[in-house]
């Protein structure tokens, strides 16, 4: 066994070894892929920004350049009309200064002879000197052949515009210069001289020094001819550098930008340095983690047999738990009064939320709980919780006496202080009347016209206080309405902001409309929409209970009406037995239903009405498969019998208090017995299961 683990451990470490080796080939590769595409990024980025940078400095050089070749157009179309006055040429030219602040000098060079009384050579010039003011000159001379000038010969041979090499002009500007020069032509068109201006090219080495890129970066100016216009600095000649160029179609001009590479790449390269010391430092962790990883290898694997160990117990568990509430729906598909439909959905293997119900002499028991706590203690917890519901309801048909009951067996064996929120209901499936009993759980919603809270008492959970005493509530459900008994962890259900789901959101998703299936289908999917990926806390328990109302196909229906006089007991005798023989009800049963109406019926004859007031009693049965119901009806002041407290048989009958007694007797007859107000009339209902 010691060689096996031995070999296990070796093999651990070669694989280990082979995992580091591995990783850092594959941290180089990505390195070096990384760092490629970095530079290539990088390089594709500064020819973008060269080129937005070489066009906004090639619209500012146009912006000086194309001023003067317009002006100097129509300085030659009106030296043209003024060809006959040879002594307004200079005010001419100190127009053209004037309105182009970046000239030297402006000269107009003639052909030879053109003014005989003016000489072989005439070229007036207008030259800026230092100071703003404007020298005038008449140039032309041996020393100063203007013919032989590039300034002059490229437009008197060409008959085009010309922008001119640099050249250092001693005459006029005495400063480096180009020339921008168009030919002078008569009205004939025929050549009659060359008209020039001069540019400095201080501007031109301000403009292209005025920007910086990338530190260290500068800028060049070639002529057409090639000459430097503006040379780059001595101390940047680099050949490790990018160039991007642009052409200046109007002046013939290339304009250059110069990047050196190591510029460029300055941020990639110290992020380079950066990203190797944490792969260093990544492989060197590998390391250790694989050490570790070996050296605690049999330990990994015992966590790891426990833990499947537990999660398989868990998951049988969790079946047990599930396999003891109702899971098939429609659970009653023969029945066309009810509808139920439920669902748990978990957060964890197992947990503590549960609902059950079952149907009892035409009654609906049902309930939901949420537990206190989680885990297995709550799952505990949960089946303790459902057994006493069992066996409790199965024997007592009241919510009130069911939950008092199941409160104090769970108190008295509460060592763990864990409590249960409990709703539980008891629905008359005959007559839609609803009694139900609430210990500290979430009201039920209801869905009828419209959704809305069922107003309930909180009360106190069950486990808290042993001797609690609950109070029972009732209403009538309405034909086609539904009832949602859900548990917190629907409304407290909450998305990746930690925002709760809640009870408008609840109320929004249900539809009065819609069954039992697709309401429960709809608030599912808006919680889980709502929810999203963020991680669940609690179990999401909801049970929907649909009334459609008793099934009338199987109902007969009988009525009487009576005076308030007692003569007419006896067609109330009649009356049951009528229905006796139509139910086939055996003599005992009969009996029984003729004292309790009677008891019913006398207390209304009696007291209903004022004295020798004539009043009548309605009296309707419904005849149903398994039940029969009565509902006694009348026009008196309002009484509510069943308000009467419960009379103490165990005393005597001297410590007994008068009456109490004939209801007594009705609701031990009956097996339900409840009164209402409605329309200005008192109304007795008295339910007897057959």
């Amino acid at each position: 066994m010691a060689k096996v683990q031995d070999t296990i451990k070796h093999l651990a470490s070669l694989q280990g070894i082979m995992m580091i080796v591995v990783a850092a080939l594959m941290l180089a590769a990505t390195s070096v892929i990384q760092s490629y595409y970095a530079r290539k990024g990088l390089l594709s980025e500064a020819e973008q920004r060269a080129q937005r940078e070489l066009t906004i400095t090639q619209l500012r050089i146009e912006n000086v350049t194309g001023p003067v070749e317009s002006a100097l157009v129509n300085t030659a179309w009106i030296a043209q009309m003024n060809l006959s006055k040879p002594d307004t040429l200079h005010t001419l030219l100190k127009n053209l200064m004037d309105s182009n602040p970046v000239l030297a000098d402006a000269a107009i060079g003639f052909v030879a002879d053109y003014y005989p009384e003016k000489g072989y050579w005439y070229e007036p010039v207008v030259a800026r000197r230092p100071n703003g003011e404007y020298e005038e000159m008449i140039l032309g001379s041996t020393s100063h052949d203007y013919f032989k000038m590039d300034w002059y010969a490229m437009p008197a041979r060409t008959g085009e515009k010309y922008w001119s090499e640099p050249y250092f002009d001693e005459s006029a500007g005495r400063t480096t210069v180009v020339s921008y020069a168009i030919p002078l032509k008569d009205r004939e068109g025929k050549l009659v001289g060359v008209i020039s201006a001069d540019l400095t090219l201080e501007w031109l080495s301000d403009l292209l020094h005025d920007f910086q890129l990338y530190p260290n970066t500068y800028c060049t100016l070639e002529s057409a001819g090639g000459q430097m216009i503006v040379s780059p600095p001595a101390d940047r000649m680099d050949n490790k550098s990018e160039k991007y160029s642009m052409h200046l179609e109007s002046t013939g001009w290339d304009m250059s930008i110069v990047i050196p590479r190591n510029e460029i790449f300055r941020t990639v390269n110290k992020l380079s340095l950066m990203l190797g010391f944490l792969q260093l430092m990544g492989l060197m962790l590998l390391g250790m983690i694989s050490f570790k990883s070996v050296r605690d290898q049999s330990k990994l694997e015992t966590v790891r047999s426990k833990k499947d160990k537990m999660d398989n117990e868990l998951r049988i568990a969790r079946g047990i738990q599930m396999s003891m509430v109702p899971k098939q729906f429609p659970p009653f598909p023969e029945r066309k009064d009810v509808d139920l439909s439920a669902t748990i959905v978990p957060a964890r293997e197992v947990g503590g939320d549960l609902y059950d119900f079952f149907i009892r002499n035409d009654k609906l028991f049902f309930c939901i709980g949420d537990v206190s706590g989680k885990g297995v203690p709550a799952a505990l917890v949960m089946a303790v919780t459902r057994s006493l519901f069992r066996s409790v309801s199965a024997h007592e048909k009241s919510p009130q006496r069911i939950v008092s009951s199941m409160n104090e067996s769970m108190s008295e064996m509460n060592d763990s202080n864990m409590f249960v929120t409990f709703f539980c209901g008891v629905l008359n499936l005959s007559s839609g009347h609803l009694h139900f009993c609430n210990a500290g759980h979430n009201a039920p919603m209801l869905l009828s016209d419209s959704v809305e809270h069922l107003s309930v008492l909180p009360n106190l959970p069950l486990g808290v206080m042993p001797e609690m005493q609950y109070v029972e509530e009732e209403c009538y459900l309405p034909a086609g309405s539904s009832l949602l008994l859900y548990t917190d962890g629907i409304t407290e259900a909450e998305n990746a902001s930690r925002e709760q789901f809640g009870e408008r959101r609840t109320m929004e998703a249900l539809d009065p409309s819609l069954g039992v299936k697709e309401n429960q289908e709809r608030l599912l999917s808006s919680i889980d929409d709502f929810v999203g990926n963020a991680e669940r806390s609690d179990d999401l328990t909801m049970l929907i209970i649909r009334y459609m109302g008793a099934d009338k196909s199987s109902v007969t229906r009988r009525s009487l009406v009576l005076r308030n006089d007692i003569q007419q007991i006896p067609l109330l005798a009649e009356y049951i037995l009528a229905i006796a023989e139509e139910k086939h009800l055996g003599r005992s049963l009969a009996m029984n239903l003729n004292l309790a109406l009677e008891e019913a019926v006398t207390n209304v004859m009696l007291y209903a009405y004022p004295k020798d007031t004539e009043g009548l009693i309605d009296i309707e049965s419904e005849l149903k498969e398994n039940a029969i119901e009565f509902n006694i009806s009348d026009g008196g002041k309002p009484f509510d019998p069943t308000h009467a407290p419960e009379v103490d048989t165990t005393k005597s009958l001297e410590e007994r208090k008068i009456g109490g007694l004939g209801i007594h007797l009705v609701r031990k007859i009956m097996d339900e017995v409840h009164y209402t107000r409605k329309d200005g009339r008192n109304i007795l209902t008295m339910i007897k299961i057959i």
